[in-house]
């Protein structure tokens, strides 16, 4: 049950990060409750899955997850750039992130 609550603890870093492109530096209230309600969702979750992976593999799991998610969205939502070398660079990321799950599954 740890890896999918980290998968979601990811999603909700997703959230939050795009979050704060909306709340406009913390300044606009519903994006911003939104943002917080966000990050403390992922971070409960991640405390919840940590009770059964270790802390460096979740830790980096998760926020490969983000990353990824966060930097795929920019693209779609936002026109930043979407270059070869941008693309394979958050793909050596995917790669590391289903890399520790791999050799993590023991856990």
């Amino acid at each position: 049950m740890s890896w999918p609550l980290l998968f979601v603890a990811g999603l909700f870093e997703i959230a939050w990060a795009i979050g704060l492109h909306y709340s406009d530096g913390l300044s606009k209230p519903v994006p911003t409750v939104g943002t917080a309600v966000a990050l403390v969702v992922s971070m409960v979750l991640l405390a919840q899955a940590v009770q059964n992976l270790p802390i460096g593999t979740a830790y980096a799991v998760w926020t490969g997850i983000g990353a990824v998610g966060t930097a795929t969205l920019g693209i779609m939502l936002f026109d930043e750039p979407a270059t070869l070398v941008r693309l394979a660079f958050i793909f050596c990321i995917v790669v590391g992130v289903v890399g520790l799950n791999v050799v993590s599954s023991g856990h």
